[in-house]
């Protein structure tokens, strides 16, 4: 890895003394004062003064840097806490000294504390006596014996892999680590995986077959306001993730070009330069398109592409069959805007092209973001500074929750579970046999889509994930979870997938534990404990270490996080996220640590890729592929396409964001965005109720008229469960390698939708 890490070459240093306000972004920026808690210093110090300053019962006020619980930006932030601090007893004040955002905080992160509040969480165990039985309170052994007797059960009647575990990209690293430990040292099964799959599973595979290594971004953000040419694709992270909109807005205050391809004019459209607008699923054509006219119009890097690079030749051939016209009926791009989008990414002497959900939630999404790597490789734009290819993950854990063990196919360290250097390294680390570990099992979707099936998961732990509104097809996926022998829930919330459980324990939140996450930069960063949980509550850790114990598993669990880390350091080692030179102290010391950072003398590495890339060969691959149609395309009976995706106020399945009352003024439910073509012709007006039906359901929402979108295609947030539910509607279709399914276009009809309720 020491041939990667590339530290910032001589034209990138005038990032060190940034103009004044780009300070708060430098990567590593002073910490400031007061930044490590009494708290954090009595549990890792042992200082006896700190100890007595912790606690902060009858009185005693205290303030914690740590981050915000939500997307995959961990905005840094500071709390304060006590006894007068509110119904929560804390309260967000900023943090100007992290880097990332410099202390400003979206609306989500500044209400986050209330969610830390008694009466909008659970505070006690579950349990359901019988099938359709009510749920009832109970105490955590009778909870545990429940479970531990379930699991048990379940794999002595129907084996091993008749157990599954279903996590979550919010949770620590710590976690995602352990569950994964878990599965397959505890309960010795293949089957487990998360709601990551869901995420940016197209893009991490893309991002492995063309450059050997996936991480995010293989820049820190800061580099952004500094490229030449930026394309953004399918993302809008004025709403997703506010904080990161400076970078955007600094770019072109610099100079600088964004082109934003979406195919509504959302917040982040209306900042580009240019906005290109394909119909859902035209990404992978419109990426082709660009690249068939900067071959055309002379604009390959032929110097980059001969040292660096390797396929050019079948890239070429792809992009040649996709000449303007026919890329313009493909995806209802004016050639014009394609060639002037062509002219101003293969001109530029530097530039970058950023996906997110858009292109990535296709059945094609693997290749659809190889193309738009291909773009970058033609041009020269990857492996040097200031330019190159990235992920915008969604989730908070996002990145480092599919680096350690919680995805099918995956060990620790971004090790292959079917790699036998791999497999042995991870048992020793375990004190197993590696034969005793099991392969790879189901990806997500497939593993939710059997449950209760013969031959499928039978008893399903679940933890930091709400299937039941942010799975593809949700209502067949809520049937099957409903047929399952035994369902347990860990969540700090009663979610929608919650109440169907048979078991709930109620977990810590981000404030009231330890834990490290790494955001979409490849920075691992901690959040550290700023208070106690409610008495009832009890952290994962602590459940995965109680349960282990009953069956049969007494060591090797421990419910402190740090220890955790310690081992899940010494499992990544040598691997491709190797984490073993990250310490706890190291993060606090530095505001995080970017991986790999195989030791303690290591620097970490913010920029990937400079010297070489991470293939055998150090050369990175060109996808060479081709359009094809969706999964499932507009007909005469599904005649629309259906997109859907995220609003400012709301979070994921908003288990949590809905329950802030702030959050839910500012979005209290589901819509249906049509442009007024289409509501004229429906004879629709704003707010009132339409259905919408695809092959799989109908979902009822009040209409949005607006000309932002395409007249042919009709958006739905997924937020929300019962009537307006989008994943009612939504295609459960697989990409063939990363198993990502079609969220982001399927064929609907919208029709009137009088005297229904929402």
């Amino acid at each position: 890895m020491a041939a990667l890490r590339g530290d910032c070459p001589p034209v990138t240093c005038a990032l060190a003394n940034p103009p004044a306000r780009l300070r708060l972004m430098s990567c590593r920026a002073p910490r400031p004062r007061g930044g490590v808690s009494d708290a954090y210093r009595a549990r890792n110090t042992g200082d006896p003064v700190a100890k007595r300053s912790a606690v902060r019962f009858i009185g005693m006020t205290t303030t914690t840097d740590t981050h915000c619980p939500y997307c995959s930006l961990q905005c840094g932030m500071r709390l304060r806490t006590g006894p007068e601090v509110g119904a929560a007893g804390a309260e967000v004040l900023e943090r100007p000294g992290f880097p990332v955002n410099g202390g400003a905080l979206c609306g989500k992160g500044r209400s986050a504390p209330a969610l830390l509040a008694r009466d909008v969480r659970l505070t006690g165990p579950l349990l359901r006596d019988r099938p359709g039985g009510p749920l009832r309170s109970a105490g955590w052994p009778e909870a545990l014996a429940r479970v531990a007797e379930g699991l048990a059960g379940v794999r002595e009647r129907h084996g091993a892999d008749a157990v599954g575990v279903f996590g979550g990209g919010g949770l620590t690293n710590e976690k995602a680590y352990q569950l994964g430990k878990f599965a397959r040292v505890v309960l010795r099964t293949a089957n487990i995986d998360y709601n990551g799959r869901f995420c940016m599973s197209s893009a991490a595979a893309a991002h492995r077959r063309a450059f050997g290594l996936d991480r995010g971004l293989p820049f820190p953000l800061e580099d952004i306001p500094h490229t030449d040419c930026l394309v953004l694709v399918g993302a809008n992270p004025a709403e997703t993730m506010p904080p990161a909109l400076r970078y955007f807005r600094e770019l072109r205050e610099n100079g600088g070009t964004l082109i934003v391809v979406d195919p509504r004019r959302t917040r982040t459209a209306a900042e580009a330069d240019l906005h290109l607008q394909p119909r859902p699923g035209g990404d992978l054509a419109l990426a082709l398109g660009l690249l068939h006219l900067v071959i055309a119009d002379g604009l390959v890097d032929e110097e980059f592409v001969a040292a660096r690079t390797t396929g050019f030749d079948r890239a070429r051939a792809a992009a040649t069959a996709h000449w303007p016209d026919r890329v313009e009926r493909l995806t209802g791009v004016p050639v014009a805007r394609l060639r002037e989008a062509a002219a101003l990414f293969g001109r530029a002497a530097t530039g970058m092209v950023l996906t997110a959900r858009g292109p990535e939630q296709q059945s094609k999404g693997t290749d659809t973001v190889g193309a738009w790597i291909d773009l970058c490789l033609a041009t020269g734009k990857a492996g040097r500074p200031r330019s190159g290819y990235g992920c915008l993950t969604g989730q908070g854990n996002g990145q480092g929750g599919r680096e350690h063990g919680q995805k099918a196919d995956q060990l620790p360290g971004y090790r292959s579970i079917e790699d036998p250097v791999a497999r042995a390294h991870v048992a020793g680390v375990w004190g197993v046999d590696p034969e005793a570990l099991p392969g790879a099992g189901r990806s997500a979707y497939e593993l939710l889509d059997g449950l209760g099936q013969p031959g499928g998961v039978r008893a399903l732990l679940l933890a930091g994930s709400n299937p039941v509104v942010s799975a593809p097809n949700a209502g067949h996926v809520a049937g099957r979870l409903r047929a399952l022998d035994l369902l347990v829930v860990a969540d700090p919330v009663l979610s929608e997938t919650a109440r169907l459980a048979d078991v709930v324990l109620p977990v810590t939140q981000w404030a009231e534990e330890d834990g490290t996450t790494t955001n979409l930069e490849g920075r691992v960063i901690l959040r550290r404990r700023a208070l106690d949980p409610p008495e009832g509550v009890r952290s994962e850790l602590w459940v995965l270490r109680e349960l282990a114990a009953r069956l049969g598993v007494p060591d090797g669990f421990p419910a402190e996080a740090e220890p955790v880390f310690d081992e899940l350091r010494r499992a990544s080692a040598g691997g491709d996220a190797d984490y073993a030179g990250i310490s706890y102290r190291r993060i606090a010391a530095e505001d995080g640590v970017f991986w790999p950072c195989p030791d303690a003398a290591h620097p970490g590495t913010p920029r990937l890729f400079l010297d070489r890339f991470a293939t055998p060969d150090g050369r990175a691959r060109f996808a060479g592929v081709t359009h094809r149609p969706a999964a499932e395309e507009p007909d005469r009976d599904y005649p629309l396409y259906l997109t859907t995706g995220r609003v400012l106020a709301q979070y994921q399945s908003g288990a949590q964001t809905r329950r802030v009352p702030e959050l839910n003024a500012a979005a209290p439910g589901p819509f249906v965005e049509l442009h007024p073509r289409l509501a004229a012709r429906l004879a629709v007006g704003e707010g009132e109720l339409v259905s919408v039906t695809s092959r799989r359901g109908r979902a009822v929402a009040p209409a949005r008229v607006t000309d932002t979108i395409r007249p042919d295609t009709v958006f739905m947030p997924f937020h929300w469960p019962g009537a307006g539910r989008a994943n009612t509607l939504t295609n459960p279709a697989l990409d063939p390698v990363s198993r990502m399914p079609e969220f982001k276009l399927c064929a609907v009809r919208v029709e009137r939708a009088e005297g229904e309720a929402s």
